[in-house]
């Protein structure tokens, strides 16, 4: 199954979201923050997108264990599987950006 871009963009943007409210003002390569636009660095973007995947699959793992225990709804469980496969397919697709662009810059010639 594949990502649909809308849901890459969205799961971007809350990445993007919650890196900048943890980066603080400045990026990591030392860069001067300019007033008003948000300094994420990469590797925050990164780091967020991976606990927001794991907070979901931690979500949905909880609603199946209360909904096997008789105590959870079906409906609740299918909406935490779904928003956990969306996250875990946007790491996978922007692990595999990350691959094939580092990939393609060691192929470079100096």
């Amino acid at each position: 199954m594949s990502i649909s871009t809308l849901d890459a963009t969205a799961a971007y943007g809350r990445a993007l979201n919650a890196a900048s409210s943890a980066a603080g003002p400045a990026m990591d390569d030392g860069a001067a923050a300019t007033p008003g636009s948000p300094q994420v660095s990469f590797g925050g973007m990164v780091e967020g997108l991976a606990t927001e995947a794991a907070g979901s699959l931690r979500e949905a793992e909880t609603a199946s264990m209360k909904q096997v225990a008789g105590k959870g709804d079906l409906v609740d469980v299918v909406t935490a599987i779904g928003a956990a496969e969306t996250a875990l397919n946007t790491v996978v697709a922007v692990r595999d950006r990350v691959v094939s662009a580092y990939s393609e810059i060691m192929r470079m010639q100096i």
